[in-house]
């Protein structure tokens, strides 16, 4: 086995039985939850937002799972976290307004945060009563993180901030904001000088103009920054030390269930569709996704399973989001060459047209979230020391 090889190896890792009665449990709450959600809302899977189902998930515990118990959190281990995360997201159950929160937030406030913001921030996480949005992507950077060009300058006052975020899902609703900025002057090393910062929604000076997809939802945002002043304790963590920060915050965005089930409501939908007379042909088809879904569970899997370990899944997490996306944009296509059933959103469309006419729609914007394909290979290209 060559080093490269190695490098990008998935070890195999199976959930522990002990958590049956935790799936179970999950699952018979979700069942009742989710009785009044048509099949059309929940094809919107994490992107859905829904307030009072995340405080409901927060009183369960299940949300900041991983947190320390001194700030609210349960100190369970973070395959328990996937579990029910699964669970949530094969049952198509509204997830958007503690999604980014529970998913990195909490962990990087937890990791770097100070004293004040993990005494104040992290009990809101858990109790499903903050919303975050993630500030990285900008105009003419794409996923190029390290090209962005919003900068905080110190004041007497504060940090003063300046520039765009483009592409920030939830921002208009969001209660919080991490965002990443430039702190000191571009280097040849454009990793230098980058900074996260904690920022409080709203705030004056930032206005959020949300952008509204095919489906006439206005789930992303740009945001503007004008001379916005924010605390000299909004820093997290070290100041220019911001790259090093979000690189590990993106092994938690880029390798969970949300990379293979985005469009599983579709997937179990068509199934429901074509079980009673499929053609060998159309059985050979779901058969191929069902198989390539399974093994993006593995290969998720066996992320979280290094994650829970300690190690650093940094090159795996980002085959997993490639991979993930590729196979979730194309099941809208495939679902069309099996049925000849034309997608719709009208209230005259049975659930599965309904579904259809929204992912088709969706799935476009699914390489947006984590890093564009086109980044993310040169991430993988890197790390197998092929550039």
């Amino acid at each position: 086995m060559t080093a490269q090889t190695d490098a990008l190896r998935f070890e195999p890792y199976e959930l522990p039985q002990t958590l049956a009665s935790l799936r179970a449990e999950v699952r018979t709450f979700l069942r009742a939850e989710c009785t009044s959600f048509s099949a059309v809302h929940r094809s919107n899977s994490w992107d859905a937002y829904d307030a009072a189902f995340s405080r409901k998930l927060g009183e369960r515990g299940w949300l900041g799972m991983t947190l320390p118990k001194a700030y609210g959190g349960h100190e369970r281990g973070p395959l328990e976290r996937y579990v029910v995360v699964e669970e949530v997201l094969a049952a198509g159950a509204p997830s958007g307004f503690h999604w980014i929160a529970d998913r990195q937030s909490g962990p990087l406030l937890a990791r770097y945060g100070t004293e004040e913001q993990k005494r104040t921030i992290l009990p809101k996480i858990t109790a499903g009563e903050a919303c975050f949005c993630i500030g990285m992507s900008e105009p003419n950077s794409g996923s190029d993180l390290a090209s962005l060009r919003t900068r905080a300058e110190r004041s007497d006052d504060g940090w003063v901030v300046n520039g765009q975020k483009i592409w920030t899902s939830h921002a208009h609703q969001a209660n919080y904001m991490i965002a990443l900025v430039r702190t000191s002057p571009a280097t040849d090393n454009r990793h230098e000088g980058l900074s996260q910062f904690l920022i409080e929604l709203p705030t004056s000076g930032i206005t959020c103009r949300p952008i509204k997809d095919l489906t006439g939802r206005a789930q992303f945002n740009e945001v503007f920054f004008e001379d916005a002043v924010i605390p000299h304790d909004a820093l997290i963590g070290t100041e220019g030390a911001g790259w090093k920060q979000v690189v590990e915050e993106l092994a938690f965005e880029r390798s969970g269930p949300e990379r293979y089930l985005s469009c599983y409501v579709l997937l179990s939908s068509l199934i429901d569709v074509i079980k009673d007379d499929a053609s060998p042909a159309s059985l050979r088809k779901i058969g191929s996704q069902i198989a390539l879904l399974v093994a993006l569970r593995n290969m998720s899997l066996s992320v979280a399973g290094m994650l829970n370990d300690g190690k650093d899944p940094g090159l795996q997490a980002s085959v997993v989001k490639d991979v993930g996306c590729s196979f979730e944009q194309g099941l809208p296509e495939l679902a069309q060459e099996i049925v000849d059933l034309e997608p719709t959103l009208a209230g005259h469309g049975i659930d599965y047209q309904q579904v259809l006419g929204n992912l088709v729609q969706l799935a476009p914007s699914f390489s947006l979230r984590g890093g564009t394909p086109e980044i993310l290979r040169g991430i993988i290209a890197r790390g197998l020391g092929l550039r």
